[in-house]
């Protein structure tokens, strides 16, 4: 291992982009989410990245209501950290995105660097006429032709009024551009403290997958950060989610693992949890004489305001 402080584990359990048709695992009504949450946190996630779905269609829902249920239920439960989505879905509006986290005031929560074309209509092909709900095909074929916005705009307005509340941003790069804009952030002030950056490769419309391409992110955030001035983390998705977390464990950072980024766990293996997924990234990092860390640990390394401080 290239570093002696433990490596947190981000799950993130469900996300915006996988419809129920995909896994039977995948967690898409807000117990299931609420269940998988807590069963992630016991096998190691200090960090559980969320998104909230609607209990009846099984889509990605912004209701607040239905946040607030989620939030609460877990919390019940469990002393890990609450990473709420300022993403959402490509179809949400910065309006929607921003109305429930704002109400809950968390520790954390993402902030994406930039707009781009995020595609996953290529997935639909595989399922075709075995929908289980008729909006889920016409769901994945309109990121065809939808942009995920983020404009300079959109990304002040996060950091801003979420930063309000003293809620710290967990950054996702989908690409080497979106680091020069998370410097561009910090030089106009708007980030305070130690960045939290979460590198990610393998996204169709971001940076492609591979040894490569990881290396290249790293060496840049160390160029425009400073080696060791920030927090870093590696999501991948699909196939490669474990070997560019065993990567990033094996160069120093932090992993990120969840049926939101991949759907198995292992060749032609479905995941049958998220759970299952943190215990095989556990295993590797401690096979490598690495150590997981706690949700108080990770409160720390990222200077987070603590669960106290939170409004749900």
């Amino acid at each position: 291992m290239a570093k002696l402080k433990p490596t947190v584990i981000t799950c993130a359990i469900t996300g915006g982009t996988h419809t129920p048709t995909m896994s039977p695992y995948l967690p898409v009504t807000p117990d299931a989410i609420i269940e998988q949450a807590i069963g992630a946190a016991k096998a190691g996630a200090a960090i559980l990245h969320l998104h909230a779905r609607d209990p009846e269609t099984r889509q990605p829902t912004g209701d607040v209501d239905t946040w607030l249920y989620i939030l609460r239920s877990i919390r019940a439960e469990t002393d890990a950290i609450l990473n709420m989505t300022t993403g959402g879905s490509t179809f949400m509006s910065i309006e929607d995105r921003l109305a429930a986290p704002l109400t809950a005031s968390p520790e954390l929560c993402s902030c994406n660097m930039g707009s781009m074309n995020f595609g996953s209509y290529m997935m639909k092909d595989k399922y075709m006429g075995q929908w289980l709900y008729d909006w889920e095909e016409g769901y994945l074929e309109a990121s065809r032709g939808a942009i995920f916005r983020n404009t300079f705009l959109d990304i002040e307005t996060i950091m801003t009024k979420m930063g309000e509340g003293g809620t710290r941003f967990e950054f996702e790069c989908y690409d080497v551009g979106h680091l020069y804009n998370l410097k561009h952030m910090m030089d106009r002030g708007f980030v305070q403290g130690v960045p939290f950056i979460q590198m990610i490769v393998g996204t169709l419309g971001g940076i492609g997958p591979g040894p490569e391409n990881l290396m290249f992110m790293k060496e840049t955030a160390d160029r425009l950060f400073g080696p060791g001035k920030y927090e870093w983390s590696v999501l991948a998705g699909g196939r490669h989610q474990m070997n560019m977390a065993t990567m990033a464990a094996t160069m120093g950072g932090n992993v990120r693992v969840g049926l939101e980024d991949s759907l198995y766990a292992g060749p032609g293996k479905m995941a049958e949890s998220n759970a299952e997924q943190v215990t095989m990234i556990r295993g590797v990092i401690e096979a490598l004489k690495g150590r997981i860390a706690t949700p108080d640990e990770a409160r720390a390394a990222l200077g987070l305001k603590g669960g106290a401080a939170v409004k749900f």
